[in-house]
C-alpha cells in the first residue's frame, strides 16, 4: 500500500492527503470520543472537499490564512484540510488565549475567515471588535440561532467542481505555529509544505507505525507537537485518530482506545507512573512478568507500538519505569523552529538521559558555549513579520540556534542539559540545570506536582513546590506540619542524588494549583520562570531571609 510520503510528486500535504484517501478508502479516519467512527478516509476526503469549496466561495484563496479556535474534534481536521486544498495556510490558535492575544493572532496573520465552537465564540468575537473587523467571515462548528454562518452551510456553500484542488508549492506555508513563549509576544513560526513532508519522511522511517493503528489527539492543535503527530503524520500515513476535545479526560480513555501510537509530554507520564506505583510496588514488577503484562493492559498500552515523550525534559526515571514494564518509552527534542524534530531515540538503541541522534533531514553540533545548533530540511521559513528576530534565530550559514545547551556522545547520542537563559549561576559563578534538580523532586515523591529551582545569583537554591492533589487527598487528614513533613523527606531523597551545590536548601509550600496556559506554565506545561519569579517574589525573598536570620 503506497501513500503520498511514497510518491517523488508528492509536493504539498493536499498531495498526501488525497494519496491517503485513496489508499485507505473506508477505513477509520476520524473518531469521536466514544470511539463511534465519525469519518472513514473516504468520508474525510469528501467532506475536506466540501470545506474547501465553502472556503473559496468565501474568498479563501492561495497565500491566504485560516484561523482555527477548535477543541480536539473532527471538524479541526477538515477545515484544516479544506484549507490546505484552497492552498491557504491554516493555523491554530490556543483555546485559552484571552480576545486580546487572539486578536494579536488574527492582526499578524492577515486572516479574515476563522471557525471556532460555540463555547469559544465569545472571545473570538471580542476579538474581532479589537481588530476592528478584520475577521469578515466566523464559521461555527454548532447549531445555533445567532446569525454567523455554520459548518453545514459551509460544506454546501460552494460549487466542488471550481475548487483548484492541491494548489500550492512545496514552498509555500502549510501553517504558522505560535510560539506560547514564556516571555514577551508568540513569534509566528511558518513552516512549509517541503518542512512538513521532510518531518513525516523522518518520523515514518523511525516510528513503524502502521496505517491500521490508532492514536488519540489531546494536546493543543497550536503545539507542534501534537499538530505533527495526529495531523500530518495522520495524513500521510492513514491510521486512525481519536479526538479527546478534554485533555483531562485521556487517561481514561486509553485503555479503551489502546493506541498503537501514543505522544505526550513527560508530566503525563509522570502521572501515570505514580498510579501504577500507588497499587503495585517496583519490587512486585521487577519480580513479576505477569504483573507487567497486567499493568500495561490497565494503562492501555498491550498494542503500544510507539511510546513517545518531548516537549519538556522527561526524568529519566520515569523512561526507566516504563522499560521495565515493556513500555520501551523513547524521548523526541525538537522546536517549533525545527518542524518539532531535531533528534529521536532510537528504538533499537534507547539511551536513557539523551534525546537520541539526528534525525535523516537535520544535522547538529554544538557551539563554543555548548548550545545546540541544527541545519536541515526541518528548519523554519522564518518568523512572521519578524525579520530581525529570524536574522538572530539562524545565522548566514543556516545553523538555528536553539538555545539549548547539550552534549554528544561518542555516537552522535545528544543529551539535552538545559535552556541556556535558563541555567542557574550561583553567588559562587556555578553553573547548574533547575530543570535537572526539579526532576529529582518530582521524581522523589508522587506528592510534588510542581517545582521551580530558584538560585541565579544567590547562595544557595530554595524551590517553590505545588503538591499534587489526588496525592495530597491520600494523605488523609493530616497537619500542615505533617504534609510538609513528608515533602521535607521527598526533598531529602533529592538532596541525596544531587550536588552539594546543587541541592535544595529551603522550600514553600504553595496552595495554588498551577495549570497549563496560567501565569506559571506554557501550554505545555513549561515552567514560566521570569513570570513565576515575579509572582512569587515576596516568598522567595522570605526564604532567603530565612536563611539570614
Amino acid at each position: 500500500m503506497t501513500t503520498i510520503a511514497d510518491r517523488p510528486s508528492t509536493q504539498t500535504l493536499a498531495d498526501a492527503f488525497l494519496s491517503t484517501v485513496e489508499a485507505r478508502g473506508d477505513a477509520p479516519a476520524l473518531l469521536d470520543a466514544d470511539l463511534t467512527v465519525a469519518l472513514s478516509w473516504r468520508g474525510y476526503g469528501e467532506q475536506a472537499r466540501r470545506a474547501a469549496a465553502g472556503l473559496r466561495a468565501l474568498g479563501l484563496r492561495r497565500g491566504d490564512t485560516l484561523g482555527l479556535l477548535l477543541s480536539n474534534r473532527p471538524e479541526f481536521h477538515v477545515a484544516d484540510v479544506g484549507a490546505l486544498l484552497v492552498g491557504a495556510t491554516p493555523f491554530s490558535m490556543y483555546n485559552t488565549s484571552s480576545p486580546e492575544q487572539l486578536a494579536h493572532l488574527v492582526t499578524d496573520a492577515g486572516c479574515r475567515i476563522a471557525v471556532t465552537e460555540a463555547g469559544l465564540l465569545p472571545r473570538l468575537l471580542a476579538a474581532r471588535e479589537i481588530t476592528g473587523g478584520l475577521l469578515e467571515h466566523v464559521i461555527v462548528v454548532d447549531d445555533g440561532d445567532d446569525g454567523l454562518l455554520r459548518w453545514p452551510e459551509l460544506l454546501t456553500g460552494g460549487d466542488e467542481l471550481t475548487v483548484d484542488v492541491a494548489a500550492g508549492a512545496a514552498e509555500d506555508l502549510a501553517t504558522i505555529i505560535y510560539t506560547s513563549g514564556t516571555t514577551g509576544p508568540p513569534k509566528g513560526v511558518q513552516l512549509t509544505h517541503a518542512n512538513v513532508l521532510a518531518m513525516v519522511g523522518d518520523v515514518r522511517g523511525l516510528l513503524g507505525v502502521a496505517p491500521e493503528g490508532r492514536a488519540i489527539s489531546y494536546l493543543p492543535m497550536a503545539h507542534v507537537a501534537e499538530r505533527t503527530a495526529t495531523h500530518y503524520l495522520h495524513m500521510a500515513v492513514g491510521f486512525g485518530v481519536v479526538c479527546c476535545p478534554r485533555p483531562g479526560d485521556v487517561a481514561d480513555l486509553l485503555p479503551r482506545v489502546r493506541p498503537d501510537f501514543f505522544f505526550s509530554p513527560p508530566r503525563l507520564w509522570e502521572k501515570l507512573r505514580a498510579g501504577v506505583l500507588a497499587r503495585v510496588s517496583a519490587e512486585q514488577l521487577a519480580e513479576s512478568e505477569q504483573a507487567c503484562v497486567d499493568t500495561r493492559w490497565a494503562l492501555g498500552f498491550d498494542r503500544l507500538q510507539a511510546a513517545i515523550t518531548g516537549a519538556a525534559p522527561c526524568p529519566p526515571a520515569v523512561i526507566e519505569f516504563f522499560h521495565s514494564i515493556g513500555v520501551p518509552l523513547r524521548e523526541v527534542y525538537g522546536l517549533s523552529e525545527t518542524t518539532g524534530l531535531i533528534s529521536f531515540s532510537r528504538a533499537d538503541d534507547i539511551r536513557v538521559g539523551t534525546v537520541g541522534p539526528p534525525v535523516p533531514s537535520m544535522e547538529v553540533r554544538l557551539g563554543d558555549d555548548g548550545e545546540v545548533l541544527a541545519r536541515g530540511a526541518l528548519v523554519m521559513g522564518g518568523y512572521r513579520n519578524m525579520p530581525e528576530q529570524t536574522a538572530e534565530m539562524i545565522d548566514a550559514d543556516g545553523w538555528l540556534h536553539t538555545g539549548d545547551i547539550g552534549a554528544l556522545d561518542g555516537d552522535g547520542h545528544l543529551r539535552i542539559v538545559d535552556r541556556k537563559k535558563e541555567l542557574i549561576i550561583n553567588a559562587s559563578g556555578k553553573n547548574m540545570s533547575p530543570a535537572n534538580i526539579e526532576a529529582r523532586l518530582k521524581e522523589a515523591s508522587p506528592l510534588i506536582d510542581q517545582a521551580c529551582v530558584i538560585g541565579d545569583a544567590r547562595p544557595y537554591n530554595v524551590a517553590l513546590i505545588v503538591l499534587d492533589g489526588e496525592a495530597a487527598a491520600a494523605l488523609g487528614e493530616v497537619s500542615e506540619e505533617d504534609r510538609r513533613a513528608e515533602v521535607q523527606r521527598a526533598v531529602d531523597a533529592a538532596n541525596a542524588k544531587l550536588a552539594r551545590v546543587e541541592q535544595i536548601k529551603r522550600f514553600a509550600l504553595l496552595t495554588e494549583e498551577w495549570l497549563p496556559d496560567s501565569d506559571e506554565l506554557t501550554p505545555t506545561m513549561k515552567l514560566k520562570r521570569k513570570p513565576i519569579a515575579q509572582k512569587y517574589a515576596e516568598q522567595i525573598e522570605e526564604l532567603y531571609a530565612e536563611g539570614r536570620s
